[in-house]
């Protein structure tokens, strides 16, 4: 870790952490192997911190949440209360709404991007990097590549329009993006 984190930055992303695995406990991951859903979120603070260079503790902690409104019981309140209002705020910037129809979400997700905030951009970087490299590594069940390659473009649209946000970061969104099937 970096010798800039201070005691209750490490006490956040634990706090996160905890949240988040208590969360998703029962939830697994749609690639062929089932994980345990927690890996995501704890592979997007990685990315972060060992690819983004990203070592503020609002960023990582929001990135460990980031769908817990999107795919848990958890309310706004609730995060907002626990973590405060601009963690609250970053994970409502990268929460889908699921009562939307997916193609719907997925438009919405591309037209939002060019207007989030620095953070929350960041966090959706990690986002579609892990989300390619597990399609890659695990594909969901029944995705052929053709599905596959359009998950793939339907990402760059919504990278392209975070780009300017982490360079290191839109550069390994680069790099798993030649793997398209």
């Amino acid at each position: 870790m970096s010798d800039s984190w201070q005691f209750d930055d490490t006490g956040l992303v634990l706090k996160a952490l905890d949240f988040a695995a208590d969360k998703h406990r029962h939830q697994r991951r749609k690639g062929a192997e089932a994980s345990p859903y927690i890996n995501h979120p704890i592979d997007l603070a990685n990315v972060l911190w060992h690819e983004g260079g990203v070592t503020d503790a609002v960023v990582i902690a929001a990135a460990i949440l980031h769908d817990t409104i999107e795919d848990t019981e958890t309310t706004i309140d609730e995060l907002r209360n626990l973590f405060g209002e601009r963690i609250c705020e970053i994970v409502l910037e990268v929460t889908d709404d699921k009562d939307l129809p997916p193609d719907q979400r997925k438009r919405i997700q591309v037209e939002k991007a060019p207007h989030a905030s620095h953070m929350a951009k960041q966090v959706k970087l990690a986002d579609k990097i892990c989300n390619l490299r597990d399609i890659l590594a695990y594909p969901p069940h029944g995705w052929d590549a053709g599905r596959k390659r359009r998950y793939f473009d339907w990402a760059l649209d919504v990278v392209n329009g975070l780009r300017g946000a982490n360079e290191s970061l839109e550069q390994a969104f680069d790099e798993v993006y030649k793997n398209k099937p």
